[in-house]
């Protein structure tokens, strides 16, 4: 019986399919200059939304323009808010590149046109992002969806505007005790609605080369020879790209030291490069998701003092995020 592509699906199988079949090899040659370390942190006004009580979130992403360094700059002159209090939760320890939709500040019904300022010096350079309740910032999921990669610009799809963001229970107490060098547990429950449906080259490629030669050119699709042409291809969006399909992932967001997870994390920034462990890398997979939708990790903390773990569960479009505070000793 012969594959049955949805017309939804039309577009992405003859894209994957036509990379692999047509055999195309240009290869653009990277020559922006970049950075490892030594660069400022610009952070990034992404948009604001309505909450049922009449309030309004702001949300808050940045670009470290550094490839390696991860800056730490605690709450104060170098990383403030303004106006009120200068701690609205921001992260003090900042991933590399590019990190979208962050985090959110609530602010009053009566806001109003007052701006929200967030302010940075991170190596020496000052930047500064700045809030308001515009018109033109109002994001909704589709917004976040086509600004993280998940849509192409200006598109959606009836699997796009269904999708709702995953859910995420951590497992056991918002405030820990730790030591030094010694792993924590940390336990997650993630929910998910499936949608949009996870990236699959290979199935794709597969079901295309089926309907368009038969079974004979289906057996042809490898996962190697796909995911050797997704290698040596280049971009075929003008927005930036991304994988969808569900990770988990923890990360560091505030803290005196390194933490360390194990099993690796899913990078939640966006990390271009070819084979990183990213959902913007050419040959990023989602992993597979655990029966039981229980995420086991532990962490490990190099320094004694207050730290606080993020967790992002992300389906590719739409994401949810806790936090966890941990009190190491020595």
């Amino acid at each position: 019986m012969k594959a049955i592509v949805k017309a939804s699906e039309f577009g992405s199988v003859i894209r994957t399919a036509a990379l692999f079949l047509t055999g195309i090899l240009l290869i653009q040659p990277a020559l922006a200059q970049t950075y490892t370390k030594g660069r400022h942190v610009e952070p990034a006004f992404e948009g604001w939304r309505p909450n049922e009580d009449g309030t309004f979130n702001m949300m808050f992403g940045y670009m470290n323009e550094n490839w390696e360094e991860e800056p730490d700059v605690p709450v104060g002159d170098g990383n403030f808010f303004a106006p009120g209090d200068m701690d609205r939760g921001q992260p003090t320890h900042f991933l590399p590149r590019r990190n979208r939709f962050t985090f959110e500040v609530t602010v009053p019904a009566d806001w109003g046109d007052r701006e929200l300022v967030w302010t940075l010096i991170v190596n020496g350079v000052e930047r500064k992002a700045y809030a308001t309740l515009r018109q033109d910032y109002l994001v909704d999921n589709m917004v976040i969806a086509s600004e993280t990669g998940s849509l192409g610009a200006g598109t959606s799809s009836p699997e796009s505007r269904a999708n709702v963001p995953p859910t995420v229970t951590v497992i056991g107490d918002s405030i820990r005790a730790g030591r030094v060098g010694e792993p924590l547990s940390l336990r997650a429950q993630v929910e998910d609605d499936g949608l949009p449906e996870p990236t699959d080259p290979v199935e794709e490629a597969r079901q295309f080369a089926e309907f368009a030669g038969g079974a004979l050119a289906a057996a042809l699709v490898t996962p190697e020879a796909i995911m050797q042409r997704r290698l040596m291809s280049p971009p075929i969006k003008v927005t930036v790209d991304k994988v969808n399909g569900l990770y988990y992932s923890w990360n560091k967001w505030r803290g005196p030291g390194d933490v360390s997870f194990d099993p690796p994390q899913v990078k939640v920034w966006e990390d271009t490069r070819t084979s990183a462990n990213s959902p913007w890398g050419a040959l990023w997979l989602p992993p597979p998701r655990p029966e039981d939708g229980i995420y086991d990790v532990n962490a490990s903390f190099t320094e004694p003092g207050e730290y606080i773990l993020w967790g992002r569960a992300d389906d590719g479009g739409l994401y949810h995020d806790v936090w966890v505070t941990v009190n190491v000793s020595q």
